[in-house]
């Protein structure tokens, strides 16, 4: 079933949806959302966690926490498709009108998701994302070398003002990320995407934690090879864009 075709009705849909992709996370995945709800305690939220065919318990595992917490939600997908298409699926899924996403793994603090939606909503409409930057990341001093050039160069040549677009957890507006390109890897690249519509971003520091299960899906090299192309990809959408600077019915 796509994605799209699940988005149920509610008599009363929530504020926000918290959106976690999953991809061999059976360890990690059922703490993780016991920790969301604990966050998002008193909000009108649900999460949505897609597992992106999983070869372990992953699945099973979060059905089985759906008797204890009634705002969970599982999506499931029929092949493996990447982080960023897990994203989408969730999205396009979700009843709020306000994201969060944040890393299957752990790493990421859910407890900094409400401060990240806050700052979204007594923003302006045209605030369409929050991200978060870590601090005090615990990673590899090779992965954190690797990222700190990473940013770097993304940052310079798409001036997107973000220091830290890997870091999973942001809040964004479903509506606008509706309105982007998609391709794969896009979650490494919402902020540039987000200025090119012509919406402005934010970026707050968050909390970040040690993995306790399960090992990393990412190499090095294997973001080299595909950033380089994604870059490229970004400046030529950038190159192509044209901004009306607002809309007005006369």
């Amino acid at each position: 079933m796509q994605a799209a075709m699940v988005r149920s009705a509610s008599p009363e849909a929530p504020d926000i949806s918290v959106v976690v992709p999953v991809y061999d996370e059976a360890g990690a995945a059922p703490a993780l959302a016991r920790e969301i709800a604990a966050a998002f305690a008193g909000r009108n939220y649900e999460m949505v966690f897609v597992d992106d065919a999983s070869r372990d318990g992953t699945r099973a595992a979060l059905k089985a926490l759906q008797g204890e917490i009634p705002q969970l939600r599982v999506l499931g997908h029929a092949r493996n498709s990447g982080q960023s298409r897990a994203i989408r699926s969730g999205v396009l899924a979700a009843r709020g009108a306000v994201i969060v996403t944040l890393d299957g793994d752990g790493q990421n603090d859910p407890a900094d998701g409400p401060k990240l939606v806050d700052a979204l909503t007594a923003g302006p409409l045209q605030l369409a994302l929050v991200g978060g930057e870590r601090v005090k990341r615990q990673d590899s001093q090779a992965k954190k070398i690797a990222s700190r050039i990473g940013n770097g160069v993304r940052k310079r040549l798409l001036k997107d003002t973000a220091d830290d677009t890997g870091c999973g957890l942001k809040a964004f507006r479903r509506e606008a990320f509706l309105r982007l390109p998609y391709f794969d890897h896009i979650h490494r690249y919402l902020p540039a995407l987000m200025l090119r519509e012509g919406y402005v971003t934010a970026f707050l520091p968050v909390a970040h934690r040690h993995r306790q299960t399960g090992v990393s899906k990412y190499t090095n090299l294997g973001r080299l090879w595909v950033s380089l192309s994604d870059l490229m990809g970004v400046m030529w959408l950038q190159s192509r864009s044209r901004n009306p600077g607002g809309v007005d019915e006369v």
